[in-house]
């Protein structure tokens, strides 16, 4: 991919993210400088909840972009009916919101907006997630394990929950893990020519 000299930026510090966005064969840093507290208006459109993160996040780093840089921001949420899953703050917590997937569909809404000098361009991505009706016993294990706090929903795909628990999945892989990168791929090749 020919990004024309530009230097990318991730304002993340998800390891999921570094490695999807390494994935596609570019080079970047990392730099998770921000003054974003992550708040919304309560009013926002539960499904706008994600791009108004993710901006948050791009409009609070912490420096100007100089001329050469563009930066990669995201946010991803869960939302299991009308709730909105962020990170679970607590085990309890984690638990709750497993036992609230558990046996039912839910979706994951990742967004990214990706801001040069210039301008910026936010999108987002949706996928829908089949879990199988999980025990308490192997909710407890999953959290106890892998401590899933770092996670919207309170889970990661890529992990023993994915494979014992996801019946199906219907769009990207990488949304669920945190990051489009097929939007990725795309928004870049626009913002680069």
């Amino acid at each position: 991919m020919n990004l024309n000299n530009k230097k990318i930026i991730l304002g993340s510090n998800s390891p999921r993210r570094k490695e999807l966005l390494a994935g596609l064969d570019i080079e970047f840093t990392v730099d998770t400088g921000n003054n974003f507290e992550e708040a919304y208006d309560p009013s926002t459109p539960i499904e706008q909840i994600p791009e108004v993160l993710s901006e948050g996040k791009s409009f609070g780093f912490h420096r100007e972009l100089a001329d050469d840089e563009i930066l990669i921001t995201s946010d991803t949420l869960v939302i299991c009916g009308d709730r909105v899953m962020g990170k679970p703050h607590s085990r309890e917590e984690a638990i709750e919101m497993l036992e609230c997937l558990s046996g039912r569909e839910h979706k994951v809404i990742t967004a990214i907006t990706i801001r040069d000098k210039k301008g910026h361009i936010t999108s987002s991505d949706t996928a829908i997630v089949h879990f199988n009706k999980l025990s308490h016993s192997e909710i407890e294990y999953y959290i106890d394990t892998y401590k899933p706090y770092d996670k919207a929903g309170a889970y990661g795909i890529q992990e023993w929950i994915g494979y014992a628990g996801i019946s199906k999945i219907e769009g990207s892989y990488f949304t669920i893990m945190g990051l489009p990168v097929h939007l990725v791929y795309k928004v870049l090749l626009e913002v680069t020519k």
